[in-house]
């Protein structure tokens, strides 16, 4: 079986120690170690003229959605099983996609990797894309998340009451949430408000059992919401990072990716968080479609993030269903085997 490994040494866990780890497992694999994103790309574009069985995605979120789109030949998407199959392993902070597939510690995923790759075809789940101006990732969107992202950064230098490793993690997300999303929240005098339009197939909804429906008049053109929103995002993965079921009905439907706008304010995004968390459903104000392609509109410029990066402000997003399908090394199925 032909690897490659690609270690982000700038990823939270990332380590040469990881590096080392992995030339010892994987002998004959082709690996880096990174140290920034032009390295990685850069390794990426040489692996599509030979592109490995097994690519190995060693960091957080945002190392494997780099390479999956370094890894679109001329920037097209390839046909299903012409690309590697992607493995990741959770060096990175939230570790979303990792954690969605079952990924152990990197010990273990190397030592499970080596024992079947001289064996049968490897384990995988299939994964549709969201895509936006030309990018591809699992999740994109809009307000708290990608709020969240930046005041995770910003908490690490500001002050507060955890110490500097605590505030590199699930805590230090919390820690930002509670000095610096909230409240910035709570002393806006005037909400965002959203408009979604559906560009594509007829919109699905999601009823009080959670179970998919085609919704009357959601036909291309229909305004699926109008009205607050403090947060607007699509996701083809559940997971958002640190067991947070951002999008419980990513996957429901094939081809479909999960849009959910939430128009509760901050206060009550508080006392619900724990329904949040887990992807709770029904929950008030939460709205949720499986959509192939859309539109939101924003009452004011706000802040968007793709894959876990942030990317600046918007007044519009174009979400759409990508044409590319990735296949992910299921771990589970991988470690029953």
């Amino acid at each position: 079986m032909d690897i490659a490994v690609v270690v982000n040494l700038r990823a939270r866990r990332g380590s040469e120690s990881v590096a080392r780890g992995c030339r010892t497992e994987l002998p004959g694999a082709r690996i880096l170690a990174s140290r920034s994103l032009d390295e990685t790309l850069s390794f990426a574009h040489a692996l599509r003229a030979a592109p490995p069985d097994l690519l190995v995605s060693a960091g957080g979120d945002g190392t494997a959605v780099a390479l999956i789109n370094a890894m679109r030949p001329g920037g097209g998407a390839p046909a299903p099983n012409e690309g590697p199959i992607f493995g990741l392993l959770p060096l990175g902070t939230g570790n979303g996609w990792a954690n969605a597939t079952g990924a152990p510690r990197w010990r273990a995923a190397l030592s499970r990797i080596r024992r079947a790759s001289g064996g049968n075809a490897l384990p995988m789940r299939r994964f549709d894309l969201v895509e936006v101006d030309g990018t591809v990732a699992h999740f994109a969107g809009t307000g708290f998340d990608a709020e969240l992202i930046e005041d995770f950064h910003a908490q690490k230098q500001g002050r507060g009451l955890l110490s500097a490793k605590a505030r590199d993690g699930l805590a230090g997300y919390l820690h930002g949430l509670v000095t610096r999303t909230i409240p910035r929240h709570l002393r806006a005098k005037e909400r965002v408000t959203v408009e979604l339009t559906n560009l594509g197939d007829d919109a699905i909804a999601i009823d009080e059992l959670g179970h998919p429906y085609t919704l009357p008049g959601g036909g291309r053109g229909a305004v699926l919401y109008r009205g607050p929103a403090n947060v607007c995002a699509a996701g083809t993965t559940p997971e958002w990072g640190f067991g947070f079921k951002a999008f419980p009905f990513a996957g429901l439907v094939p081809r479909r990716f999960c849009m959910r706008i939430y128009g509760g304010s901050a206060i009550e995004a508080s006392l619900h968080a724990p329904a949040l968390w887990r992807g709770a459903h029904p929950v008030p104000k939460m709205h949720s479609w499986l959509l192939t392609r859309c539109r939101a509109t924003f009452s004011r410029p706000v802040p968007f993030q793709i894959g876990g990066d942030r990317l600046g402000y918007r007044r519009e997003v174009e979400y759409g269903l990508a044409s590319d399908i990735v296949d992910v090394l299921d771990w589970r199925a991988l470690a029953a085997a």
